[in-house]
């Protein structure tokens, strides 16, 4: 009897020993992620200095928790691409200064994006997923207000549906901003151009870069043309049952992939990373959501003084913002590889 007993109290110990022990670790991984945020902070959060700068200033600017996530994932994208490009220049591969120029541009896209360049209407619109589906932000297009104005008096949507189309429609008034801020950088490099009076190579050369730009005009024009035709046919039908994707860069994807010159096998493996790639912004949306709530929860509980619960707190919503940060960081390098295909999809179709 006494070894059986003796085996039952050791396999308890070892039980309670594991619990113990995975607590440990599980509290110790939450404590890393907050410790290496706070490491990171202090030594810098990206190793270009002007994007520490644009980082330094939106704290100061006191964005929202998602918002600050959401930037955070975009400088990162612009970081890994500014040092690919450093290491490009001292190999002397960027002789025409083209791809330094596109890096300026998408800089003056991020900074407008999230209200930092100096003009006080050039905020996104709120990247807040709890309060999706207010009317608190305009569409600043006639066409979109009527076309949202019929959606909503039809009685074709549910709200849950409502609170979709209304993430589309912010999702086209986005895409459109960015639109006009590369039109408003190519219009500016060809008034220079204009201005030189002897053509040379060099000049040439500039010829050939404008010409790029404007391709990648015509793409994104496309891009918008079709999303507002999706727009268009869903505000007057009705979401269809069938459809296979409900995130709205996904859906712009798809109809994107399906006009370009993919093969029926290419169009096939396409689809199915798409799948992949709208299950990870789900999952991002749904650390987007939880990042909200710790944040509202920690400045209710810095006012009550309860020092173990605000440490408590802190060390969730530091962890949270981790998350979502390397998250969006995978969702957005994801988003421009798939981007980057498809416009390769449609270069194809000049040839």
């Amino acid at each position: 009897m006494a070894a059986p007993r003796a085996l039952a109290a050791l396999g308890a110990a070892l039980l309670l020993a594991a619990g113990v022990q995975a607590s440990k670790y599980s509290r110790e991984a939450n404590e890393g992620l907050a410790a290496a945020g706070a490491k990171r902070r202090e030594s810098g959060e990206f190793r270009v200095v002007r994007l520490n700068q644009v980082w330094e200033k939106a704290q100061r600017l006191q964005l929202s928790a998602v918002k600050l996530a959401e930037l955070h994932s975009d400088l990162k994208i612009q970081e890994k691409d500014e040092l690919s490009w450093k290491k490009l220049k001292a190999e002397g591969l960027d002789e025409d200064g083209e791809k330094e120029a596109k890096l300026r541009r998408n800089l003056n896209v991020i900074m407008t994006k999230y209200g930092m360049n100096g003009k006080k209407d050039s905020q996104l619109v709120d990247t807040n997923y709890i309060k999706d589906g207010t009317e608190s932000d305009t569409l600043d297009d006639p066409r979109l207000e009527k076309l949202w104005s019929k959606a909503k008096t039809s009685g074709k949507f549910s709200d849950e549906e409502l609170d979709k189309l209304w993430r589309e429609f912010k999702h086209h008034k986005e895409k459109i901003r960015e639109y006009n801020i590369l039109l408003e950088t190519v219009s500016r490099t060809e008034d220079i151009h204009k201005n030189v009076i002897n053509p040379s190579e060099e000049n040439l050369v500039k010829e050939e870069i404008l010409h790029n730009k404007h391709r990648e005009l015509k793409e994104k024009l496309r891009s918008i043309n079709q999303g507002f035709e999706r727009l268009r046919k869903v505000s007057h039908q009705g979401y269809d049952t069938t459809s296979e994707f409900e995130e709205p860069r996904v859906i712009d994807l798809w109809d994107m992939a399906k006009s370009a010159n993919f093969t029926e096998k290419e169009l096939e493996s396409f689809r199915e990373e798409l799948k992949h790639f709208e299950a990870k912004i789900e999952k991002h949306h749904h650390y987007q959501k939880q990042l909200e709530i710790s944040h509202q929860k920690l400045k209710h509980v810095e006012g009550t003084g309860d020092k173990d619960h605000l440490n408590r707190n802190k060390e969730k919503y530091a962890m949270l913002e981790e998350k979502t940060k390397e998250l969006g960081y995978k969702v957005k390098k994801h988003l421009q590889d798939l981007s980057s295909r498809i416009s390769q999809g449609f270069t194809k179709e000049c040839f």
